[in-house]
C-alpha cells in the first residue's frame, strides 16, 4: 500500500490510475490543432481511441497515423508506444536514475509489481531494461534507416526509421504507411530486421537478463527455460500451420518468389504474437488461417515484454499440468522443478477470465455494430482478441466502430496492457485474508 495525501492506495490501483493518467495526457495532446493535418478535424473519440491503442501498444486505429497526424501527432504516439511498451514505472526509475535520487522502497515495491517481478532482488532487471531497449531500437534504427533512405531522403528517413523501430519493439503496429509494411512485402532486408526487433520486444526482460548472464552463471530459470521452449515450440508450429492452410502464401503474394513468401510465412508467424505489423490484408487468411491467427493473439508474448495476451508461460504451464493430470501424477514438474500450486491457480483463473471477458465483449460487440452480413462473427471475434491480445491486426472494421463498440475495444486493449490480475485487483480492491479456519474437503464430478 502507498498513502498518497492521506488516502492509502494499493499498488495494481496505481498502476491502473498510472496507465490511465497516461492516455488522458496522450488525448490531450493529440486534441491540439497543430496534432492534427490541415483540413482534417480530431474528434475526442477519435484522440482517446488511438491515445488507448498508442499506451497499449496495440495499433487498431480510427483514422491513418500516416495521413491524419501531423509530425507532432506522430511524435506523440511514438512517445506513448515507448512509454507504453516499456511501463510509465521504467520511465519513474530512469528520471531517478538521471537525477541521481535514490528509489523509496514504496517505488521499488511498484515497480517490482509493474514488471512482475517475484521480488525486489530483480530490480536490477530496470536498469536492464533502460540500456537494453534503446541500444535495441538505436541499431534497429541505423538497420532501417538504409533501407528507407534511398526512397525518402535523409529527414524523412530518419523519422520513419525512428518510429518504425519503437513501433516494432514496442510491439504496437502503429506504421506510417497506411497499409502497413504491405509494400516491403517482397523486401527481406526489412523483413528481416522488423521481426527480429518484434522477437527482441517480445521476449521479456527477465529472460534477457538471464541469457546476456548465461556465460557467467551457466543457468537459466525455470521461467526462461519455460518461456524459450514454449515461445520457440509456438514458433515452429505457426510457421508449418501457415505453410499449410495457406500453401505457403500462393494465393495471397502470387508476384513473389517462393522463398520470398516463405520469408512472408515466417514474419506472419512472429506478427500476430501482438506485434501488428502485416506484409498483407488477413482479410484474404483462410478460415483455417484466421482461426490460428486468434488463437496466437490470444496466447502473445512473454511476461515482462512488451507483448499482450495471456503470455506463453501461462500456456506452457497449463500444457505442462494437463500433461501431468492425464499421466496421474500429482505434481506439474518440468526442468527438473516443480511449479507451485500458487502458478497453477493463477494460470487457470488467467485462462477463465480471459476467456469469460472475449466472451462477454464478443457477445455486445455482436448486439451493437452494424456488420458485415458475411461472417460477422469471425470479424467480431478477430477484432476482439486483437485488441485484448494488444496485437493490432484487423480486418478493417475498426473505423466503422460505433461509440459503444469503440469503448468496448478501448476496455480490451486497456486490460490486455495492464493486466488482468492488476486491474480486477484494483476494481474489486482485493486483499489476502486468512481465514482462521478451514471447510471439510469434498470432491465433484469433473469431465
Amino acid at each position: 500500500m502507498i498513502e498518497i495525501s492521506g488516502h492509502k492506495y494499493s499498488f495494481p490501483k496505481i498502476l491502473t490510475f498510472g496507465f490511465l493518467l497516461v492516455i488522458i495526457l496522450g488525448t490531450a495532446l493529440l486534441k491540439l490543432p497543430f496534432a492534427t493535418r490541415p483540413g482534417l478535424a480530431t474528434s475526442f473519440m477519435t484522440a482517446l481511441f488511438t491515445s488507448t491503442s498508442a499506451t497499449c501498444v496495440t495499433g487498431l486505429t480510427l483514422v491513418s497515423t500516416a495521413t491524419h497526424w501531423t509530425l507532432f501527432g506522430q511524435v506523440v504516439i511514438a512517445a506513448l508506444m515507448e512509454i507504453g511498451g516499456l511501463g510509465f514505472m521504467t520511465f519513474a526509475v530512469m528520471m531517478s536514475l538521471m537525477i541521481r535520487r535514490r528509489m523509496k522502497m514504496s517505488t521499488r515495491l511498484l515497480t517490482q509489481e509493474a514488471l512482475n517481478l517475484d521480488h525486489l532482488s530483480q530490480l536490477s532487471v530496470v536498469y536492464l531494461i533502460i540500456r537494453l531497449s534503446i541500444l535495441i531500437q538505436l541499431i534497429g534504427s541505423v538497420f532501417l534507416f538504409f533501407d528507407f533512405y534511398p526512397k525518402y531522403g535523409l529527414t524523412r528517413a530518419i523519422w520513419y526509421s525512428l518510429f518504425h523501430a519503437i513501433s516494432a519493439f514496442c510491439n504496437a503496429g502503429f506504421d506510417l504507411f497506411g497499409n502497413s509494411m504491405e509494400n516491403y512485402a517482397n523486401d527481406p532486408y526489412m523483413i528481416c530486421v522488423l521481426a527480429v526487433l518484434i522477437l527482441a520486444g517480445s521476449f521479456g526482460f527477465l529472460v534477457w537478463k538471464d541469457i546476456l548472464g548465461y556465460h557467467k552463471y551457466h543457468h537459466l530459470s525455470l521461467h526462461t527455460q519455460l518461456a524459450l521452449r514454449t515461445g520457440g515450440g509456438l514458433m515452429v508450429t505457426s510457421v508449418i500451420v501457415y505453410f499449410l492452410t495457406e500453401h505457403n502464401l500462393a494465393q495471397l503474394s502470387g508476384q513473389l518468389s517462393a522463398p520470398q513468401r516463405f520469408l512472408n510465412t515466417i514474419f506472419m508467424a512472429i506478427t500476430p504474437r501482438t506485434a501488428g505489423l502485416i506484409t498483407f490484408p488477413y482479410n484474404n487468411l483462410s478460415a483455417a488461417g484466421l482461426s490460428f491467427t486468434i488463437l496466437l493473439m490470444f496466447i502473445g508474448g512473454t511476461p515482462g515484454s512488451t507483448a499482450g495476451g495471456i503470455k506463453t508461460t501461462t500456456v506452457g504451464l497449463l500444457v505442462v499440468q494437463s500433461i501431468a493430470t492425464l499421466r496421474g501424477q500429482k505434481d506439474t514438474e518440468f526442468a527438473h522443478r516443480r511449479f507451485t500450486q500458487e502458478n497453477v491457480y493463477r494460470a487457470l483463473t488467467l485462462l477463465f477470465v480471459a476467456l469469460l471477458i472475449l466472451f462477454v465483449a464478443v457477445l455486445l460487440l455482436v448486439e451493437t455494430q452494424a456488420l458485415p452480413k458475411h461472417d460477422s462473427l469471425s470479424y467480431v471475434t478477430f477484432e476482439a482478441v486483437a485488441a485484448f491480445g494488444t496485437t493490432g491486426i484487423s480486418l478493417g472494421i475498426t473505423p466503422q466502430l460505433n461509440f459503444i463498440g469503440q469503448i468496448i475495444i478501448m476496455i480490451l486493449m486497456f486490460v490486455g496492457r495492464v493486466g488482468i490480475y492488476t486491474v480486477m485487483f484494483s476494481v474489486f480492491n482485493a486483499r489476502p485474508k486468512t481465514k482462521s479456519y478451514r471447510y471439510p474437503e469434498e470432491s465433484v464430478l469433473i469431465g
